[in-house]
């Protein structure tokens, strides 16, 4: 078992990337249901939370299907972020993190996100500022470094665990890398190893197959992995994971039943969280992933992506079942999106 403050974990977790306009509440679920052991928020401003912003309030709501979650917060002033901490706390997920890893400018320019990076001193007082404001175990997501000749995540990891974090994951790229070339995880395993760390650490960055999750949990020896991009379109990712490592054998790909199924699955939980107008909108972007890789679909895509009626939507899944009865679908790469690829630094 892995143990995060008083959570208790299966050995070797799975956790689900807080991901904006992704990991909302109708798609954690889903992940959940497909084997995602641990799920986290969209990550939330605290400026905004303490604004009483309406937007960053609706990323507190959980469902008690997805538990346990995570809220991540982010920001750059102590008393501010500590604040949005006691915030959180009333709403009761199961932890809180801390978000030293996001990439955008927008963030960066904020002094916050992956931002925090250039001042080591300033992310061990926001952590422990949060450490204190709040009953929940308090975790964080970060990465190596700022860039290639400051990549402190040793120093960082023992800093952090010194003020009372319960748990670490690391991404194995600077921010300059944003979400370009490959993840280095020989750091995360030098911090895993760190005789004096002793709260589990979890790797991120590049796992899109349960191939490749098995060959880091061997080689790195990580108490876990969060996964982000390649389960867009594909929560089965989670399941296939687990059973991999379990009987190191591959499940078929999803059929299209299956696929179709999520869909539903989704769209309903998006309609009751969101509202027959922002629920469907917001489901538009998932249906071409969760249905690529089927031949002539672009008509239906083209229906789902303009319809909104939610009858007419589930009619138009129906017929997209009849229309691929018995069609197997083949195992192909998982594509990782590459986020922020026009982001300037």
């Amino acid at each position: 078992m892995v143990q995060i403050g008083n959570i208790q974990l299966p050995d070797f977790p799975l956790l689900l990337a807080p991901m904006e306009d992704v990991s909302d509440p109708p798609f954690r679920v889903v992940c959940k249901r497909n084997g995602a052991d641990l799920v986290f928020t969209e990550f939330i401003s605290s400026e905004g939370l303490i604004r009483d912003a309406i937007r960053c309030r609706r990323k507190l709501d959980i469902y008690d299907e997805e538990r346990p979650t995570g809220i991540q917060l982010f920001g750059g002033d102590e008393e501010r972020l500590a604040l949005a901490a006691k915030i959180v706390d009333v709403t009761q997920p199961e932890l809180l993190d801390i978000n030293f890893g996001c990439p955008v400018k927008g963030i960066v320019a904020q002094g916050a996100g992956a931002g925090v990076l250039r001042d080591v001193d300033l992310m061990v007082r926001l952590t422990e500022a949060c450490v204190k404001s709040t009953n929940l175990p308090v975790t964080v997501k970060t990465r190596l470094g700022w860039d290639d000749d400051s990549k402190n995540i040793e120093e960082v990891a023992e800093r952090l665990q010194d003020v009372g974090i319960k748990a670490l994951t690391i991404h194995g790229r600077t921010r300059c890398q944003l979400y370009k070339g490959e993840a280095d995880w020989s750091l995360i395993a030098k911090v895993k190893n760190n005789p004096r760390i002793h709260i589990p650490i979890f790797g991120n960055g590049d796992i899109n197959s349960p191939q490749k999750a098995l060959e880091y949990k061997n080689r790195y020896g990580v108490d876990g992995i969060m996964i982000g991009r390649a389960v867009i379109g594909y929560p089965w990712l989670f399941r296939e994971i687990r059973h991999y490592l379990q009987t190191g054998e591959l499940l078929p790909a999803p059929t299209v039943s299956e696929r179709v199924d999520v869909c539903k699955q989704q769209l309903h939980k998006s309609l009751q969280y969101k509202g027959p107008v922002a629920g469907i909108y917001a489901m538009r972007g998932h249906y071409l992933r969760y249905l690529k890789g089927l031949p002539g679909v672009k008509e239906f895509r083209t229906s789902l992506m303009t319809l909104t009626d939610p009858e007419a939507i589930a009619a138009v899944l129906d017929d997209i079942l009849v229309r691929y009865e018995g069609y197997t679908m083949e195992r192909a790469p998982i594509e990782l999106v590459n986020y922020h690829e026009n982001c300037p630094l």
